[in-house]
């Protein structure tokens, strides 16, 4: 018993229009901007963007003369350039020979070659947002415990718990109810498409063994995710996470998010 919804998974290759305008900054310029993006799903989890060429830049564009037989066609391969800032093999633009449908005339960035990318004016992280993910943060009462060795580092009968496409239900527990003793802050960031950017990890330490990066908070996350904000999660994979007194099974082979 893991909890989470079941899984939305498209197949590889499916695409769909992108009903929201799109836009990406690098080093204060913006590079593309769209209302005809196309979602791909290069794998099951989520999807690209591809790009209009007519909709970048071409001032920015830096052909590299590399052509790319790949499975979805023939792709070139440009640069970025802004200024004194070069992004090298930063996206690549599909031939009339691409094999699915609409990837003729349209890039593929790599995210990170861009500084930020937005949905309309809200900035987007790690990947685009799957329109089949849905993400719900609903508060509870049902009690949730949660052990690591034996040692319960926090108990909640006031959890809010966050049910993700795909993924299993973490449980966000006030501060005050998780016990820092065997906890110590870490320098660790991550980003969530559909969460924002954390804004603390915490290791925990258990005589002479360590359990790095086992939980994280977001104080600021966006706004659909509000109930969250300030709470503490830990990663149902690393510890034991008791709910209503009974222990669920650790999830396993989970996506990369």
């Amino acid at each position: 018993m893991t909890g989470g919804y079941p899984p939305a998974l498209p197949p590889v290759n499916h695409t769909a229009p992108v009903p929201r305008r799109i836009r990406a900054t690098l080093a204060g310029q913006t590079v593309l901007d769209t209302m005809s993006a196309l979602y791909v799903w290069e794998w099951s989890h989520y999807p690209q963007y591809y790009i209009p060429l007519a909709d970048i830049d071409p001032a920015v564009l830096v052909d590299e003369q590399h052509e790319q037989k790949l499975s979805r066609g023939t792709a070139r391969r440009y640069s970025l350039q802004v200024g004194d800032v070069t992004r090298p093999a930063a996206l690549r633009v599909y031939g009339d020979d691409a094999v699915v449908e609409g990837l003729a005339g349209r890039a593929r960035f790599e995210w990170d070659s861009l500084d930020a990318w937005f949905e309309e004016d809200e900035q987007v992280f790690v990947h685009a947002r799957d329109p089949y993910t849905r993400v719900d943060a609903l508060r509870s009462t049902r009690s949730v415990r949660v052990e690591l060795e034996g040692v319960v580092l926090a108990e909640s009968s006031s959890p809010v718990m966050v049910f993700e496409t795909g993924l299993p239900t973490r449980y966000y527990l006030n501060r005050t109810e998780v016990d820092f003793t065997h906890l110590a802050p870490t320098n660790t960031l991550t980003a969530c498409p559909y969460k924002g950017t954390t804004s603390g990890y915490w290791t925990a330490h258990l005589g002479d063994t360590s359990y790095s990066d086992i939980a994280w908070t977001y104080d600021f996350p966006i706004r659909q995710l509000l109930p969250i904000a300030g709470l503490i999660a830990f990663y149902n994979e690393k510890v034991d996470t008791f709910l209503d007194g009974r222990l669920l099974d650790r999830p396993v082979d989970l996506p990369s998010r």
